[in-house]
């Protein structure tokens, strides 16, 4: 998985605020492979309901994936024609790849994205994005299986849609409705932090980009929509349910393991700037004590199951003691990552060691108690043994807790403002011209021919500047300059690895 994204946290969501005209606010990408037929009448369509309902300035990008028949040609006549329309080329395959290319190059403060076919009624794209300016949501998805949404398609395509968000509510616990709909938006400060993050560059990248985002507590709008299959779909079935099965596995175990740094990508209490230095706001309690005893139910089973084991190959004390060690181990790790939220290998080491303390005292609990059971008869029951211990582990169970929330994993505040760290990125070799850049304000020196972020409630001055220019880009990075906002710099991400999983 990636992590070298700069650590911090993303500043305070706010409105975007009433700019010129002329400067972008939407970005609209089609990525697109061999739609020489479909493409002209979606930009049509999408360009022409833009112009007549969306109240913003806005983009339509062509992001052509690799195609080998005239989808180039097509494109490069519709951007010739229409001033809001721009395309590029990527010489490898994959939607995920095209997505994070664009969104990490386009200079508009909201990135959209939807299919070519224009299945999703396009009525729903304008409550798609309007909480992503109004700073409500960070992302936003069109769902075709929310209860008011209306879809036609197969009984196919229905049960494979239907199952698979299931599969990820059951195994990454996804509180979203519909992962792959191909509808979506994010705010551009959102994707600079989270699209390092996202490994895959195909079909996955969606459900990637989501779990990711709802794991770190980021807000996902979803939008009922209306949808009508296409039945000239070229997508593999089965080809990308099993390459979103092994990603599902892939994140899974990420997370499970706490590689991914997603405390850089979160956002503070409020976006009132007084609740910003509200200090000691409850860290959630309630989540803490369910997660603790899921992990403690699940590893008293570990202990007894282990118990027995070694009971079988000699006295109850050794048994005791080495089941009980190696639930311990087992326990604390469980506790760190699921219970407290801990990821990253950074004090895992002494996580454990203050772990060992803690199991030191369930030791002398329940080896106290299999010693006053052992003096009260020469030779107790195993059924007794067990329920002795039982009853010792759940005293040491409460005690466990109160030492992990108070000692081994107190809550630090002030950590994440410990760990900003500044990194510069450095563009390279262009390969496509299509973006606005936003020249040197000298009244806001903090954005110097760079891509404005968004802003931070600056009286009496916009954060975009509107005298277009037209720079270089190299696939997959910003233009000259760096990215700026409150909190942290973030190097773009650099796509140019091949999928050779890619469905398409």
């Amino acid at each position: 998985m990636r992590t070298d994204s700069s650590p911090g946290t993303l500043p305070a969501r706010e409105h975007l605020p009433a700019g010129d005209a002329g400067t972008p606010v939407l970005d609209v990408v089609i990525p697109v492979y061999n739609e020489e037929k479909d493409l002209q009448p979606c930009v049509l369509r999408l360009h022409e309901h833009l112009k007549r309902t969306f109240p913003y300035a806005f983009r339509i990008t062509i992001a052509d994936n690799a195609s080998i028949d005239t989808t180039p040609q097509v494109a490069a006549r519709l951007e010739s024609e229409i001033p809001e329309v721009k395309s590029f080329r990527l010489e490898q395959k994959g939607r995920g790849r095209a997505l994070r290319t664009v969104w990490s190059a386009s200079d508009a403060p909201i990135l959209a994205y939807m299919d070519v076919d224009l299945s999703t009624d396009l009525n729903a794209l304008l409550p798609l994005v309007a909480p992503l300016i109004s700073g409500h949501s960070d992302l936003a998805i069109g769902s075709r299986l929310a209860r008011s949404s209306r879809v036609v398609r197969g009984a196919k395509r229905e049960f494979i849609s239907r199952t698979y968000n299931l599969i990820l509510r059951g195994s990454l616990q996804a509180r979203f409705s519909d992962a792959q709909c191909g509808f979506k938006a994010i705010r551009r400060d959102v994707a600079q932090a989270l699209l390092p993050l996202v490994e895959d560059t195909g079909w996955f990248f969606d459900t990637e980009m989501l779990v990711l985002a709802e794991r770190a507590g980021l807000r996902i709008h979803e939008v009922p929509v209306d949808w009508v299959d296409d039945p000239n779909s070229t997508v593999h079935i089965v080809k990308t349910a099993t390459e979103d099965l092994k990603g599902v596995w892939r994140v899974g175990k990420a997370l499970a393991s706490g590689s991914l740094p997603l405390d850089r990508v979160t956002r503070p209490f409020g976006d009132d700037p007084r609740d910003r230095d509200i200090q000691d706001v409850p860290k959630g309690l309630a989540r803490q004590l369910v997660g603790f005893c899921v992990v403690g139910g699940l590893s008293t089973l570990f202990y007894l199951v282990l118990y027995s084991l070694f009971r079988q190959f000699g006295g109850s004390q050794v048994a005791n003691a080495l089941a009980l060690l190696v639930s311990a181990v087992a326990n604390t790790a469980a506790n760190r990552r699921l219970t407290f939220g801990v990821r990253g290998r950074g004090g895992a080491v002494r996580h454990q060691a203050q772990g060992l303390v803690v199991f030191a005292i369930g030791l002398a609990l329940t080896s106290g108690s299999l010693a006053a059971l052992n003096a009260a008869s020469s030779d107790p029951a195993h059924s007794t043994e067990l329920a002795v211990l039982v009853a010792a582990n759940l005293a040491a169970t409460v005690l466990r807790f109160l030492l992990f929330r108070a000692w081994v994993f107190p809550d630090r505040g002030d950590s994440a403002e410990e760990s900003k760290v500044v990194a510069l990125n450095t563009p390279s070799s262009p390969t496509y011209s299509t973006a606005t850049q936003y020249p040197h304000n000298p009244q806001n020196p903090q954005y110097p021919g760079s891509y404005a972020p968004l802003p931070q409630r600056q009286p009496q001055q916009s954060a975009y500047d509107t005298s277009p220019n037209t720079t270089q880009f190299r696939a997959g990075e910003a233009a000259d300059g760096t990215w700026r906002d409150a909190t942290m710099q973030l190097q773009p991400v650099r796509p140019h690895d091949t999928d050779p999983r890619d469905p398409r």
